[in-house]
């Protein structure tokens, strides 16, 4: 039911000290306990860089660009967002300032200011406030909680706190602050130190904002007294202190804030009678977190692709292997393997002990050969595998050329002259130069066919997943692969474009054109990863190992 937008309540996230501190962790761990007492609740990330959005941003910058279902392309807390709350986002959820300046640019070309002088104060800070509005005004939601990227006291950022301290005037107790920062522990004193904190709310402070809560990020428990000294020197009620302590997982963390009461504090603050509010409903979160800490039984994958060494490259796939795992009782321990070392003379010894490969999405040349090496290498040997978007692209050149006899076979992403043009760009978007317009985004639909393993695993016909891509497999190789064993089984039918591929005489290997560890959640892991799982602890036991 649709409530009135005035009564939407606001709340904001900033952080201070340094970075990485898990703002969008505290966020989407906030956002589940409002939703598990019965509220609607979205999630907004407000970018301070000024590209328009991260698609164009190389993975080691920036972790990896994340899909919504509407297309747009964003920062990785909304798979965050989405996995801990179930519920999808969409472009009106992430706002960068380079988005902020070109629609303000544009309005200005088109003559909407009336000759005014255009200013950070008021034009800047009314796109921003217009666009953290969105969401509220839809009357959707109960609670839009927005996380501020960067800290207090970045050049960036400054136009968003400002308009922080305008919305917090503007709407009174529908709007709340959270600040989040880091109690560094001194190991030669043996001591926690509150003067970081105290010095970032002060820079906070500064520019007419105060905090409502505090959150501390900390190794060790703060004791009562260090929260009345925070307290005292901050403005802030000693039970509006509360601390964040480092977790086995990320998915402990909401569990962990409802320790902390944090839930009843925003409420409280907020004008809620708590006698009125149901208590939060966490039963299935915490099922999860207990069956994924307590599992002892391992199962080995292996994720083959070009920007390992980065934590956050393949973020939402490692954490659909995780939601996989902990549904089929197991932990999943994930090997990284940079492909760009993957050699017909080495591939035995880096992936032998592998249960199951994942051949990663990435776009370009480097590293592409590896990962067809690891290809042929699972193919021959009966190994689960499971390959998305470039993943499944380079299965169908592994194939082309291994099992078809097509050499030269190649992508013309790579090379344009291939005389087998098994992947290759749509007709429509040849044409089309700029980098950040020129991929299929978002949600398609996808027809299934009913012999398929795809079928048995999604138990429906027709799905719909989220694309980041250019280039598509070649129809006109469709049916020299069908003949040799590789079925194409799942179809855009729209578009006729193939969608999903497998090898229907291997245990498990399948290749999809789109990105389903973007649709993986805490109560939902998506079934490819949960299937794909089961295959690889299947392998495992077939080799008479023990789970571990």
């Amino acid at each position: 039911m649709k409530q009135n937008p005035d009564n939407t309540k606001y709340i904001f996230i900033t952080g201070g000290v340094v970075s990485s501190l898990g703002k969008g962790i505290i966020a989407a761990s906030l956002g589940k306990l409002l939703q598990a007492r019965g509220f609607r609740v979205t999630n907004q990330k407000l970018d301070p860089y000024i590209n328009v959005d991260p698609g164009t941003l190389n993975p080691y910058e920036h972790g990896e660009c994340y899909v919504t279902v509407d297309g747009q392309e964003t920062d990785l807390d909304l798979g965050h967002y989405e996995r801990f709350l179930g519920v999808e986002t969409h472009r009106a959820n992430n706002i960068t300032t380079g988005r902020i300046y070109q629609n303000v640019i544009n309005k200005e070309r088109h003559g909407d200011y009336l000759g005014k002088t255009v200013q950070i104060i008021p034009h800047i800070t009314d796109e921003i406030k217009c666009n953290i509005n969105l969401l509220g005004n839809t009357g959707n939601f109960d609670f839009v909680i927005t996380e501020i990227g960067g800290t207090v006291g970045d050049i960036e950022s400054l136009p968003y706190i400002e308009s922080v301290r305008q919305l917090k005037w503007e709407k009174g107790k529908n709007c709340l602050i959270i600040h989040l920062t880091y109690v560094p522990f001194i190991a030669a004193a043996k001591e926690l130190k509150t003067k970081p904190t105290q010095h970032s709310v002060k820079a906070l402070q500064e520019q007419g904002v105060q905090p409502d809560i505090l959150v501390l990020r900390t190794e060790y428990n703060i004791s009562a007294e260090m929260r009345k000294k925070v307290a005292l020197f901050c403005n802030i009620e000693p039970e509006a202190v509360l601390q964040s302590i480092d977790a086995s997982t990320i998915y402990r963390v909401p569990l962990n804030m409802q320790a902390e009461k944090l839930d009843e504090v925003v409420l409280s603050k907020m004008g809620f009678d708590l006698r009125q509010v149901p208590q939060a409903d966490m039963n299935d979160w915490t099922s999860f977190v207990e069956k994924l800490e307590n599992a002892t039984d391992e199962v080995t994958i292996g994720l083959v692709g070009k920007y390992v060494q980065l934590q956050d490259a393949y973020l939402s796939i490692t954490e659909s292997l995780t939601h996989a795992g902990a549904y089929n009782n197991r932990k999943v321990k994930i090997v990284k393997v940079l492909s760009d070392n993957i050699t017909n003379e080495n591939v035995e010894k880096k992936l032998q002990k592998m249960d199951g490969i994942v051949i990663a999405p990435g776009f370009g040349s480097r590293g592409i050969e590896g990962k067809l090496v690891a290809l042929k290498y699972a193919r021959e040997r009966d190994i689960p595998c499971f390959g998305i978007c470039m993943g499944m692209q380079a299965m169908s050149i592994e194939f082309a050329r291994n099992v078809l006899g097509y050499a030269n076979a190649n992508t013309t992403e790579i090379d344009p002259n291939t005389p087998h043009k098994v992947v290759d760009m749509m007709e429509d978007q040849k044409h089309v130069l700029n980098l950040g317009g020129s991929m299929r985004l978002g949600a398609y639909p996808c027809k299934l066919k009913k012999e398929s393993k795809a079928f048995q695993i999604y138990q429906k016909e027709e799905i719909r997943e989220r694309h980041r891509h250019r280039f598509e497999f070649n129809n006109a190789y469709r049916a020299d692969f069908e003949k040799a064993g590789m079925l194409c089984s799942g179809i855009n039918e729209e578009s006729d474009l193939v969608e999903i591929i497998e090898l229907s005489d291997h245990k498990w290997y399948i290749g999809v054109q789109f990105h389903p560890e973007y649709s993986s959640t805490v109560i939902h892991p998506h079934p490819l990863f949960v299937s794909f799982v089961r295959a690889a602890i299947e392998n495992r036991m077939s080799k008479g190992e023990h789970p571990k």
